[in-house]
């Protein structure tokens, strides 16, 4: 019986057929028998400066490149982000209402969304009508905040800035709505445990417990809307930083800040789910072996790399595929979906993105990193369950099952050789041999039971 490996080379996209080694394998792999989390999807962040980018290609060109991205015959990219007001890849700072003491928030208004968000968006979902969309804020308007800049500070915590906070989200999510585009989930803050040289807000455990339980949760409950809240997104800096923004490293510790909100009953109901950063690799841990089950979890950016996207950053970037979904996330978000070469933010900062479109050029190419999330979101449907594995090859595979009832293996080979590995499904042994330091993804139609896909 054929078996199907699927698998994206170094340089291009392409599928390779192998039939099973005949030799013996150098390690096995089989189910045991568990199911842990049914996974939502895959994706990145929608960001002014990726359309910008995008503007250099032609009409047919960027048509090409939205496709890869987004389309079920390409990445099938399926649950994204957006930003809340300005972000570090907006072309400037902004909120959606900089009037100072608009309580009622009658000068809120997503003009400025309409340059850049809302095509790149509409044009995605046209795409993928599949897409679903998470956002945040990085900063709220400057003139909630102390000092009163997007790149610094702290939300004001006064009731009527607080009220008048909780329903700039709920005036978001109803003019997107307005728009045909539907926010399935909101998230509170982006990063709260950071100042940054972009736009950032810093709150204490203590402060975004308060704030879900007396006014988001209730002012979201109230509107009628049944987008979901989650706590997040959250980041981890150094401990010594956490020193110096809490000054009581003895009272909480990043790793438990989520419990912090988590622990009050009332803050709890609101919540469907909570979202790490890149740097929330131990706090995830933490959540998802603590007494929340009813919680989702979700990895909502990767880490951003260096702006030089290597094949050496891509196979890291399986390892973080493979962390954070082993530790309960059913989603994973990329950061930036498209940039210009060296993918400088608006401050300066050079990073990855999982196409670079040239403009000096007019030309796109998709870099390593596309193809390592291609890997997961074009295979794993949204309602896949992962799956429980054992054998001396767990630590470098993933295993899901779809709900057409097919398998997903995602292998990953981190030696410089040939090295094949044994699977066995259904009572049957298939031996799979994975090129050097490769990132493979295999389908089993039926579980194994009826053949490939």
């Amino acid at each position: 019986m054929k078996k199907i490996d699927w698998r994206w080379s170094n340089e291009s996209a392409q599928w390779a057929a192998k039939a099973p080694s005949p030799s013996g394998a150098d390690a096995a792999l089989a189910l045991d028998g568990r199911e842990y989390q049914t996974m939502h999807g895959f994706g990145g962040c929608f960001n002014e400066l990726g359309w910008r980018a995008l503007q250099s290609l032609t009409a047919a060109d960027r048509s090409a490149v939205l496709k890869t991205l987004f389309s079920p015959a390409g990445a099938g990219l399926n649950f994204c982000r957006l930003p809340i007001g300005a972000n570090d890849y907006s072309f400037d700072w902004y909120s959606l209402d900089e009037t100072p003491g608009d309580y009622a928030l009658e000068h809120f208004s997503l003009e400025r969304d309409r340059q850049a968000l809302i095509p790149y968006i509409k044009e995605a979902l046209a795409l993928n009508p599949d897409l679903r969309l998470f956002a945040s804020p990085w900063s709220p308007p400057t003139w909630m905040k102390d000092p009163p800049v997007y790149n610094w500070g702290k939300l004001i915590p006064a009731p009527e800035n607080l009220r008048a906070y909780a329903n700039y989200f709920v005036k978001f999510i109803q003019g997107y709505a307005a728009l045909g585009i539907p926010v399935e989930q909101v998230h509170v803050q982006n990063e709260p445990v950071a100042n940054q040289k972009f736009p950032s807000c810093m709150w204490t455990g203590e402060e975004l417990r308060d704030f879900i339980r007396d006014y988001l949760g209730p002012a979201l409950a109230r509107s009628g809307l049944d987008t979901e809240l989650w706590l997040g997104t959250i980041n981890a800096p150094g401990c010594d930083y956490i020193r110096l923004i809490f000054d009581k490293w003895a009272t909480e510790d990043y790793d438990y800040f989520a419990n912090t909100v988590l622990s009050d009953p009332e803050a709890l109901r609101y919540l469907s789910g909570v979202s790490y950063q890149w740097g929330g690799k131990i706090a995830i841990q933490r959540t998802f072996e603590s007494w929340w089950p009813r919680l989702r979890l979700m990895q909502s950016e990767n880490e951003c790399g260096f702006g030089d996207n290597t094949w050496e950053y891509a196979r890291y970037m399986w390892t973080m595929l493979k962390h954070y979904i082993s530790n309960g996330a059913e989603s994973y978000l990329y950061w930036n979906l498209v940039l210009e070469p060296m993918g400088r933010s608006t401050w300066g900062d050079p990073q990855n993105a999982m196409v670079t479109v040239d403009p000096a050029a007019g030309a796109a190419v998709c870099n390593p990193d596309f193809y390592v999330m291609k890997h997961f979101s074009a295979p794993i449907r949204r309602g896949a369950v992962r799956l429980g594995a054992r054998g001396s090859f767990a630590g470098d595979s993933l295993v899901f099952r779809n709900p057409d009832g097919s398998v997903v293996l995602e292998l990953f080979n981190p030696f410089d050789r040939v090295f094949t590995v044994g699977v066995e499904l259904e009572g049957e042994t298939y031996h799979f041999p994975l090129e050097p330091r490769s990132v493979n993804s295999i389908v089993l139609a039926d579980g194994g039971r009826g053949g490939c896909a």
